[in-house]
């Protein structure tokens, strides 16, 4: 059967066909958080992209320390991140990302960039809290948000837990286009999507001005793109131990031009989907050369291990300076004793 399929797509190809998949790279309404009540009883992160940093703090925290060393994408946790001409107290307090209740959608990615009021250029980056992993196996969590054993279905299932819709799309070769369905506001500014190719390379992508109202479908098509196969650069590559190429989802960044106006900046996202050229087509291949050798697992391990150290040092880095944070609201009234920790 797999045979027939690649016969058929060469025959096709030699013809000047030109194939090219869809995935939907990241889908906000995924992200709602559904775990971890806070005190009023409302969740406040998402259960399928969890992450405990617990194992990269140091054997200086207590249990109970480490039993709060967790994460996930849940949309509040997304980081506004201003142009450092304009990142201030006053602007980077009232810049932030919040979930939205949609009609249309459910739950959407709403954010807020409160950009300086001055006549002069700006920018906003929206990003994760934490680089998002290419290769982070499945994982089940409970409702405080701890690890539990995988099942068998997670450790049969070919996809790794920030596909799907959670930031990363595999066996991606050339980009054909991007597409982000956001919400406009009339808003004069400029979007641009951020993509991160396997190598690490970030791309950034110019998708249009926000100057419209309501959901829209702002799309890149790429101008490098060969639709004729017989116009491109024809190479053979090495197929094992070649890792699968790929594309994560590295954010947003707003652009607000100097003769537009400051001040707040609204708008809403639902997903971001590309088109591409897959780099490895499925083959029935007479020997399993992972089953043999496990070259591609020991690397794609490695590199596991090492997103994860930089992104634990990160979230413990907050962790700290989030517990030295001052707690009071108010002076302690005369004659009273103040508190001391």
């Amino acid at each position: 059967m797999k045979r027939t399929f690649i016969l058929v797509a060469i025959a096709l190809l030699a013809a000047g066909a030109v194939f090219a998949e869809e995935a939907v790279l990241i889908d906000f309404s995924k992200l709602a958080a559904d775990i971890v009540p806070n005190q009023d009883n409302v969740p406040t992160q998402n259960r399928a992209t969890m992450m405990d940093y617990s194992n990269v703090a140091g054997g200086s925290f207590t249990t109970e320390q480490k039993g709060v060393m967790k994460t996930s994408l849940a949309l509040p946790n997304w980081d506004v991140v201003l142009a450092s001409s304009s990142r201030n107290v006053l602007n980077q307090t009232k810049s932030y990302t919040l979930e939205a209740p949609s009609k249309q959608f459910g739950k959407v990615f709403g954010v807020r960039v409160h950009f300086p009021v001055e006549s002069f250029n700006s920018w906003a980056k929206i990003q994760p809290p934490f680089e998002i992993p290419a290769f982070e196996p499945m994982q089940q969590f409970d409702d405080q948000g701890n690890a539990v054993d995988p099942t068998e279905e997670d450790k049969a299932n070919k996809f790794t837990r920030f596909e799907e819709g959670k930031g990363v799309t595999k066996n991606v070769g050339v980009l054909k286009a991007v597409q982000v369905n956001v919400y406009g506001l009339n808003f004069p500014h400029g979007l641009s999507a951020i993509l991160i190719d396997s190598t690490g390379k970030e791309n950034v992508v110019f998708m249009g001005y926000l100057n419209f109202d309501g959901w829209g479908q702002l799309t890149w098509e790429n101008p490098n793109y060969v639709s004729e196969v017989r116009n491109r650069e024809l190479r053979i590559y090495p197929l094992y131990p070649k890792a699968t190429p790929f594309v994560r989802f590295g954010g947003f960044i707003i652009q607000k031009d100097a003769s537009k106006e400051g001040g707040d900046f609204i708008t809403y996202f639902k997903d971001v989907k590309v088109i591409f050229d897959k780099a490895l087509l499925d083959t029935d291949r007479d020997i399993e050369d992972e089953n043999l050798w496990n070259i591609v697992q020991e690397r794609e391990t490695n590199r596991k291990n090492s997103e994860m150290e930089r992104f634990g040092n990160i979230q413990v880095m907050r962790y700290l300076e989030n517990q030295k944070k001052a707690s009071e609201t108010k002076f302690t009234p005369a004659g009273e004793k103040a508190a001391t920790n």
